[in-house]
């Protein structure tokens, strides 16, 4: 039996819908709560029942869509048996998401680092996580002879992350995307494994 959402849960996802229109549409730092209130269809005070200000929607939906893309890419890396291809797999799955909602990746690549309050004082523990996907890969490597134990799980993870962090987001700014998603995730990760492999005999 499907779980009918209520209509605070309803009137919840349709900001945040909304909110990633708006601020991919004007950017963060020029949108309006009033605009956002607008899109969703409902009233600016509505806007006040669910979020503080125009951060702790920015901050909401930050963490909604990371923990879809946790539990997706959790179940992506699941279908795959070769650890070196579970690393190969995660750089794919990250990158082409961004083609599947052009509109949020503009939020999550570039919108997010404009506000002060992501930035500075938020506890990003959906990120935190999301890198613990690629250590625990990395660690089990190292478990059974593959990686190389003296590699950093934690210090690689983020590397990794970060390198395709920065295509993605130069895709995002690339007006005629001319870069490959697919072609730079398979490039990454080959770059990564061959650095972290254990050298056999």
């Amino acid at each position: 039996m499907a779980i009918v959402p209520t209509k605070a849960e309803d009137k919840h996802k349709r900001i945040l819908q909304a909110a990633i229109k708006v601020f991919a549409h004007n950017g963060f730092y020029n949108s309006k709560v009033s605009e956002i209130a607008k899109e969703a269809a409902v009233a600016d005070g509505t806007i006040y029942l669910y979020f503080k200000n125009k951060d702790d929607i920015l901050i909401s939906l930050f963490e909604e869509e990371m923990g879809k893309a946790i539990e997706n890419m959790k179940e992506e890396i699941d279908k795959e048996e070769d650890l070196l291809d579970k690393f190969k797999r995660f750089a794919i799955v990250q990158l082409n998401s961004k083609k599947e909602n052009p509109d949020l990746a503009a939020i999550m690549e570039v919108e997010l680092r404009q506000s002060s309050k992501f930035m500075k004082e938020y506890v990003n523990r959906k990120f935190i996580e999301y890198l613990k996907i690629i250590s625990s890969i990395i660690r089990e490597g190292q478990k059974g002879g593959i990686i190389k134990k003296g590699i950093n799980p934690t210090i690689v993870s983020r590397a990794f992350w970060g390198a395709l962090d920065e295509v993605a987001r130069f895709w995002v700014l690339s007006p005629k995307k001319r870069v490959s998603l697919s072609v730079s995730a398979e490039l990454i990760s080959d770059i990564f494994i061959k650095g972290m492999i254990e050298e056999s005999g």
